[in-house]
């Protein structure tokens, strides 16, 4: 074994001239070196004789340290703007619910149904904003207002993906349930709950009206009873839901709006 010592409080090894490293070796195998920058590099490092405690480490100039660094929620709709740094962005973007269906004298509706939701990873490295529009909730339906199908507000994140809303009819039956949003552009596109069903031709106080539909985020607005009235009616619940229905004479619950939820990644 060579030991290199010194009497004087410091070693000095010098490496004269541009571009010149010292470099350390075990056996004519490099282990280690600095540059003439100072930068130090190890080949390998025995953590077994590693020991005491490590000095506070500043890792703002690290690079290659990526991963989820922020997050921005849109409940309205708006512009995105990137913050400083990211360079990939996932977007969940959900329509608004559809409110509850309408009902009539002798038939309980069914309830809303939800928003679709589009799931997206993009690329924003040369974006700088993008439009948000999130989808207001949809407005239930009166009595004996049809049983057409009527959708709601989609919700979209610029022209990369579109969530369309779900609906306050069910097409040509009274009391089936409002029908689900679809959605366009995304990696991963989610349809939307359909509402549940009510009753049709009966009028005893124990009929009951849809729930609306569940959407991404969550369950719809529970329905109703003839003899609950307009008391048990409710709008959606989680962001892009249904309303829930009414059995008796009055007007479906509103839809839920929907949201836009942007993840930050560097």
């Amino acid at each position: 074994m060579s030991t290199i010592k010194s009497s004087a409080e410091n070693l000095t090894l010098n490496a004269d001239g541009a571009a010149k490293d010292i470099k350390f070796q075990a056996n004519g195998v490099e282990k280690a070196s600095i540059s003439s920058t100072g930068a130090f590099t190890s080949t390998s490092i025995d953590a077994t004789k590693l020991s005491g405690a490590l000095p506070a480490i500043d890792g703002s100039a690290l690079t290659g340290s990526g991963g989820l660094k922020s997050q921005q929620v849109f409940t309205a709709s708006g512009t995105w703007t990137k913050p400083a740094g990211i360079t990939k962005i996932k977007v969940i973007v959900t329509g608004g619910g559809g409110g509850g269906c309408a009902v009539n004298s002798d038939d309980t509706a069914g309830g809303g149904g939800a928003g679709a939701t589009a799931i997206k990873i993009i690329d924003v490295s040369a974006v700088t904003s993008v439009s948000v529009t999130v989808g207001a909730g949809q407005a239930g339906k009166v009595n004996n207002g049809g049983n057409s199908v009527n959708y709601g507000n989609p919700s979209s994140f610029g022209s990369y993906c579109t969530a369309g809303a779900g609906s306050n009819g069910s097409g040509g039956w009274w009391s089936l349930g409002g029908t689900g949003g679809t959605a366009t552009g995304g990696d991963i596109n989610l349809p939307g709950g359909d509402g549940n069903g009510g009753h049709i031709d009966q009028v005893t106080p124990y009929e009951t009206s849809g729930t609306g539909g569940s959407s991404f985020w969550g369950g719809g607005g529970r329905g109703s009873s003839r003899s609950a009235g307009a008391a048990g009616d409710n709008a959606g619940k989680a962001p892009g839901s249904g309303g829930g229905a009414s059995a008796i004479t009055g007007t479906g619950s509103a839809g839920a709006a929907g949201i836009v939820v942007i993840e930050e990644y560097k």
